[in-house]
């Protein structure tokens, strides 16, 4: 949530070149507030446990969300009940002519494949382009990440010699930036994937900012400048038991893996693991949430509007353009 401050404080400048929120008393007057409205194309085999691990984050901002959970036509989930698809789920047609102040694009398990060799592949990128001019911000995460890394931007994926497999400390590439606010200068992050994103290309994207990275993980939080589009390559959302279930579900299927990295006590299987990147998790989301509350147009069907301004302003440039009022 922003702080509210007398008009014309000089603090007010400091405060907003730390990406710090401040409104002034006559801006807080003249806010309109309602909730906001989020929706969850949910691609992971087990739905009911991604929900669970989203929500947790996003229950942990002090605003009011309205959630929806979107799936695809085009691929028939194995492993969550139909009757709870039915219940809780649309399609998107049923979403098309709506408008979103946030989207999540989950991950899925099919970084074996090409893109195009993907069931719902179409589809996807049908919902990412609609995605462009009816949500304000959506966040990708993992295989979502690399899918809209490269729908957008046209960044390939690229394989890896072994499974990025465990929990791995990244560093700030800027301390101040909003999504990372608060952020410790080292942090944690889960990542589980057998692909990364090519590096070279990604540096080379101009309209593209890395937040978070490390040697050994690569980019790890991009963004674009105005917050547009977010691709985490990690699991922020991940429980602490998270991967342990993963470790142990190919151990016993007699698959390769190795013991994920820096998440069992002295590497051994027998010790629970030490939950090590909750408070960023939080963070992460709280900052993102906060930040789309205050830029988001109070009429959510205006976010097209909004999209205007891509490329073409920095954070506080958003904020100024689009104050509630």
């Amino acid at each position: 949530m922003p702080i509210t401050i007398p008009n014309g404080l000089p603090a007010k400048n400091i405060l907003e070149g730390e990406k710090i929120f401040a409104i002034e008393d006559s801006s807080a007057l003249r806010q309109q507030i309602r909730p906001l409205d989020i929706v969850i194309l949910n691609l992971m085999p087990k739905k009911i446990e991604t929900e669970t691990q989203i929500l947790r984050l996003i229950s942990k901002s002090p605003l009011q969300v309205s959630i929806d959970f979107m799936k695809v036509r085009s691929h028939e989930s194995k492993n969550t009940s139909k009757d709870h698809l039915v219940k809780f789920y649309d399609y998107f047609d049923t979403f098309k002519d709506r408008y979103y102040d946030a989207m999540i694009i989950t991950g899925a398990p099919v970084e074996h494949l090409d893109f195009e060799e993907v069931d719902y592949w179409k589809e996807l990128t049908e919902i990412m382009e609609w995605s462009k001019t009816h949500v304000f911000s959506t966040m990708h995460i993992c295989w979502g990440a690399q899918a809209g890394l490269y729908y957008h931007y046209g960044i390939e994926k690229q394989g890896l010699p072994e499974k990025m497999f465990g929990i791995f400390p990244h560093e700030l590439c800027d301390e101040y930036d909003f999504l990372t606010n608060g952020f410790d200068e080292i942090h944690n992050t889960p990542h589980s994937r057998h692909t990364c994103v090519d590096e070279k290309a990604l540096a080379e994207e101009k309209r593209l900012v890395v937040l978070s990275r490390s040697q050994k993980t690569g980019s790890n939080i991009i963004t674009t400048k105005g917050y547009r589009q977010i691709f985490v390559l990690g699991h922020f959302e991940y429980g602490v038991e998270t991967l342990a279930q993963e470790y142990f579900r190919d151990v016993n299927a007699n698959k390769p893996i190795h013991i994920p990295e820096n998440y069992f006590p002295n590497d051994n299987p027998q010790n629970r693991p030490i939950l090590t990147w909750r408070s960023h998790a939080n963070l992460l989301y709280r900052n993102w949430l906060n930040y789309v509350y205050q830029v988001t147009p109070y009429d959510v069907t205006k976010v097209a509007d909004v999209s205007l301004y891509q490329g073409n302003r920095d954070a506080h440039g958003y904020a100024q353009a689009f104050t509630k009022e």
